[in-house]
């Protein structure tokens, strides 16, 4: 196979088209079409779709752009590291991570890892949603129990669990007393909450004053007195410690685990390596109590 051929179908794909790969790297456009070209005839397959202004890749070159992508990133990071004489990370690192762990801890990760590996240049995008890791060029996804994906590798990293929380000075509900709560998302009817407590399974008639976007709002909501709310262990463990919010039970069936997604461990790179052993380092355990040490610290 034509190797310089297929660092160009590589680079095409991964700019999304002939024109935009060309810009970017200077190269003319009729010699990527042209290597591409010549790729898809030797493989006796066709890998892109060409159309008037856009380039889609065929079920057959999206599988080529995985496996060969992380191939030619592989070799270049290695002949890059023999060059200068060590196996350093090095390079671009892009990471994806969901909401609520890029606002309590992400920024603590990538400044120490920043840090520890100068020579990787890391960048972090924040959202909740499920991305394409070849298509969007990601390294690396943390994700709160994620789908199965057998093009995917992972590890959990941490685990979490809902507990439900309210003010100090809010007394537990008896004889079926309705309790105001705070919410993420929208109001609306809600059912009964069942808990986990030390006696064995409650339930607590609930009531929705207030909905929040986000989690941490919610946490600050219940600080100040507004009502109840189910949320992390994590999150509310110091709060709970020093008696500024007290817990009622747990959530039952809430367990929470915080996985890191990767395409392949055969072709890890040293910059992706090295990331996940500063999230070991950092969470040896992986237990919500380092999570709530490391975001209270």
């Amino acid at each position: 196979m034509d190797l310089l051929g297929l660092a160009d179908f590589v680079l095409v794909a991964r700019h999304g088209g002939f024109g935009k790969a060309a810009r970017e790297t200077g190269r003319p456009k009729a010699t990527l079409s042209r290597r591409v070209a010549e790729l898809e005839a030797s493989l006796g397959m066709r890998l892109i779709e060409r159309g008037a202004r856009t380039l889609k890749l065929t079920e057959e070159g999206r599988a080529l752009h995985q496996r060969a992508g992380a191939l030619l990133t592989e070799l270049d990071e290695t002949t890059t590291a023999i060059a200068a004489g060590g196996d350093k990370p090095r390079g671009r690192l892009r990471i994806s991570a969901p909401l609520l762990f890029s606002q309590t801890a992400i920024g603590k990760l990538a400044a120490g890892f920043a840090l520890k590996f100068p020579q990787v240049r890391l960048e972090v995008t924040t959202e909740d949603r499920t991305v394409d890791m070849v298509e969007e060029g990601y390294d690396l996804v943390i994700r709160v129990n994620p789908d199965p994906d057998n093009g995917l590798i992972g590890r959990v990293f941490l685990r979490d669990r809902l507990v439900v929380v309210a003010p100090a000075e809010m007394k537990y509900p008896a004889g079926g007393a309705v309790v105001p709560v705070v919410v993420r998302g929208s109001l609306g009817p809600l059912n009964a909450w069942t808990l986990t407590t030390d006696a064995g399974l409650a339930s607590i008639n609930i009531e929705p004053v207030l909905g929040l976007s986000s989690l941490l709002n919610v946490r600050d909501a219940v600080r100040m007195g507004v009502g109840a709310a189910r949320l992390p262990i994590s999150l509310v463990g110091g709060d709970i410690a020093s008696g500024k919010l007290a817990r009622w039970g747990d959530v039952q069936g809430s367990e929470i685990g915080l996985w890191a997604l990767y395409p392949s461990r055969r072709l890890l790179s040293a910059r992706v390596s090295a990331f996940l052993d500063h999230l070991k380092s950092a969470f040896p355990n992986g237990t919500p109590d380092e999570l709530s040490a490391y975001i209270y610290e």
